[in-house]
């Protein structure tokens, strides 16, 4: 892609290329442990969610200042999307891939305890950063956010997976991001759906069903959700379905997500586009995922032991 483009195609609003130039290599060694509770990390494998109460909130404050600059120049950043229609109250806005644009973002990845914390939630030897993704709604706001897994809007396949959810505002349980408990088990991937109208594409994956009408039966699910304060994290996989519903958002609501791989998830091709784009990522399906452009930020050391 090509610095200066605008042109919407599918899901994603082209700016400039998501790899800044020369982004520099992020180490693996800046980034600290993660002693993570057994118990949580039993309730994410069996639930697909879990909620950790103010895990990051010495990040919060950084976190904002990036979504802020994000916010203010959206068109200088990689893949800005605007979700609410014309004339709509509030704002649904989000923009994602850019880690290497944004310091605070960079240093979160970098520094932060969140590639350990990914690493031991999946129960794998590595964690791999696939990309960050940040949100606001703000007040006035009364789209719903579809409900969606996150897997089929991607280029890669496998079980290893976890997203990252930061909250930076208080958000009460009623306009916050709920989950359906033990979906990612189902053994079913969903069509992924547009912000902006809900509506499905690549409807054309024969591997692929409509998802289900969650908010017309909410009764038929285990649905978790909770209120949060900043730095409230919940940790998720990639095939938990999730969404909101369309009450009013009365105050600010943001969030920073980040998307982690394990040692099982492989590039795959989709037939139609992928959210976010990699049309040049040179993969053949069933290749893991290059290092040079989803860096490795943890590695479990052999003195682990039987440490989860």
């Amino acid at each position: 892609m090509s610095s200066g483009q605008s042109e919407l195609q599918g899901m994603n609003t082209w700016t400039v290329p998501w790899l800044a130039p020369e982004p520099g290599e992020l180490s693996s060694q800046e980034a600290p442990d993660y002693d993570a509770d057994p118990a949580d990390i039993a309730a994410f494998r069996r639930d697909g969610v879990v909620f950790l109460k103010g895990a990051f909130a010495d990040w919060v404050e950084p976190l904002r200042r990036g979504l802020e600059r994000n916010l203010a120049d959206p068109q200088a950043f990689a893949f800005p999307c605007e979700s609410t229609a014309e004339g709509e109250a509030g704002r649904f806005f989000d923009s994602y891939c850019n880690w290497p644009r944004i310091s605070e973002y960079r240093d979160y990845v970098a520094r932060s305890c969140a590639a350990a914390m990914a690493g031991r939630f999946m129960g794998a030897s590595r964690a791999q950063l696939f990309h960050e993704h940040a949100f606001v709604k703000e007040p006035g706001t009364q789209r719903a956010t579809p409900w969606h897994q996150d897997l089929p809007y991607y280029c890669v396949d496998g079980s290893q997976t976890v997203s990252i959810y930061v909250s930076l505002d208080a958000a009460p349980a009623e306009v916050a991001v709920a989950f359906a408990a033990g979906s990612h088990r189902w053994g079913k991937l969903f069509y992924p759906r547009v912000f902006l109208d809900g509506a499905d594409f690549n409807t054309e994956d024969p591997g692929l069903a409509p998802v289900p009408d969650i908010a017309a039966n909410p009764a038929e699910y285990d649905l978790r959700a909770w209120d949060l304060e900043p730095g409230d994290t919940i940790l998720f996989d990639f095939r938990t379905l999730h969404g909101t519903g369309d009450g009013e958002v009365r105050q600010r609501r943001r969030a920073f997500s980040t998307r982690w791989l394990g040692d099982d998830v492989r590039y795959c091709e989709r037939p139609g586009e992928t959210s976010p784009p990699y049309p040049d990522i040179g993969l053949k399906p069933g290749d893991p995922m290059r290092e040079d452009w989803f860096p490795v930020l943890w590695r479990r050391m052999e003195t682990d032991g039987d440490k989860p």
